[in-house]
């Protein structure tokens, strides 16, 4: 587990992740910059109500996320029973076709005696 410490609006926060250090640096520079712009636009807000908002738009946005995985999921597991009917439906035309020609033949010798 790594320990990394980034500055976020002038304050040094340790977190301990899995993830590379870089990664949790690029979080953070995000972070920061989604703070200020919301301080920007309304000077009388306070960096702790803007990382509130920014918390319930990222909590937001990650719902929607799920949402959209979950109705993926759902497609997707239509798409494969359909395919498997499919196949199924296939298998059994290519029995039928199978017992078609058996009978054919079996025919067309009668025919021929």
């Amino acid at each position: 587990m790594n320990r990394v410490k980034v500055v976020i609006c002038g304050r040094e926060y340790t977190i301990r992740t899995d993830e590379e250090p870089t990664y949790v640096y690029n979080l953070a520079r995000k972070l920061e910059k989604n703070i200020a712009e919301l301080v920007g636009i309304n000077v009388n807000q306070s960096v702790y109500s803007a990382s509130v908002m920014i918390a319930l738009s990222t909590l937001d946005e990650m719902n929607h996320c799920n949402e959209d995985n979950d109705n993926l999921r759902l497609q997707l597991k239509d798409y494969a029973d359909e395919a498997s009917r499919a196949r199924l439906e296939r298998d059994s035309a290519l029995r039928e076709v199978e017992l078609l020609k058996n009978r054919i033949a079996e025919l067309e010798k009668k025919s021929g005696k």
